[in-house]
């Protein structure tokens, strides 16, 4: 991950909230700016506030990425995907994660806080971070998820 001045909104249910603690610790330690918009205990919380919270937050500009984690990523991801220019990805490798960014310009990145170790998610964080959109013929399939015939 570079280390520059890049904000960056972070939202985890309770079932992520341990690795995003420690995901923001790691994002800082590597001069991001983040925002975090909780949960900010493990106390029983529903993803799709937090999901929805972070994905809002993107599409009002506060930053051009996000990080969500609940505890397999599914749920998470899928209700910030309700949101038209939100693309996030269910990522569980670092092939995936660059994949996500390089063809699909996926803009939040959703993590399986359960099952994921912080190393591994250190690993897919930073490909999805230092990847950059291709465009050229995956643009016009941009258009296409963000306005369906």
């Amino acid at each position: 991950m570079p280390a520059m001045t890049h904000k960056i909104i972070l939202a985890a249910d309770h079932a992520g909230f341990p690795l995003k603690q420690s995901v923001m610790q790691l994002l800082q330690s590597k001069g991001y700016e983040v925002l975090d918009l909780g949960t900010n205990t493990g106390d029983s919380v529903d993803y799709p506030d937090f999901g929805q919270a972070a994905a809002k937050a993107i599409l009002d500009g506060k930053a051009e990425q996000g990080i969500v984690i609940c505890g397999t990523g599914i749920g998470i991801s899928i209700s910030a995907n309700r949101f038209k220019g939100i693309r996030c990805a269910l990522c569980g490798d670092v092939e995936t994660a660059e994949l996500a960014r390089r063809h699909n310009n996926a803009n939040m990145l959703a993590l399986a806080g359960r099952s994921l170790s912080l190393e591994q998610a250190e690993k897919i964080i930073s490909a999805f971070l230092d990847t950059e959109f291709e465009g050229g013929r995956h643009q016009n399939r941009i258009v296409k998820i963000d306005n369906p015939a």
